[in-house]
């Protein structure tokens, strides 16, 4: 499954820190299992690519339930509060989107970077 970031947050991925994508549990997400494989594109060109193996999946009803049970920094940019990343998701996804379709932590495992 191909996952666009933008170039802050695909450097977060390279360097190991992040290591959760979170993303509306929509039908694309449905699909996914543990074992599968994710390639992390950057934004906006798409040259540099990240393959990596989902190594747990995890539900959550929102992403305010869901930033309970992480540390920022495993899910966005260093720095960033809960309150701002969920301003940031909102951009996303809204709140009825979340509460119809629930949200998913997809745990994963960096395998390989390609420039």
């Amino acid at each position: 499954m191909k996952v666009h970031l933008h170039s802050d947050v695909f450097d977060i991925v390279k360097a190991g820190d992040k290591n959760v994508e979170a993303r509306l549990y929509d039908e694309k997400r449905k699909q996914l299992k543990v074992g599968d494989t994710l390639v992390f594109l950057r934004r906006p060109l798409e040259e540099d690519k990240i393959v990596a193996k989902v190594t747990d999946l995890v539900r959550y009803k929102t992403f305010s339930e869901l930033v309970e049970h992480y540390e920022m920094k495993r899910l966005y940019l260093d720095g960033y509060t809960k309150e701002m990343y969920l301003n940031e998701m909102s951009r996303f996804y809204t709140m009825e989107e979340q509460l119809v379709d629930g949200v998913l932590a997809i745990h994963f495992e960096v395998l390989d970077y390609e420039a």
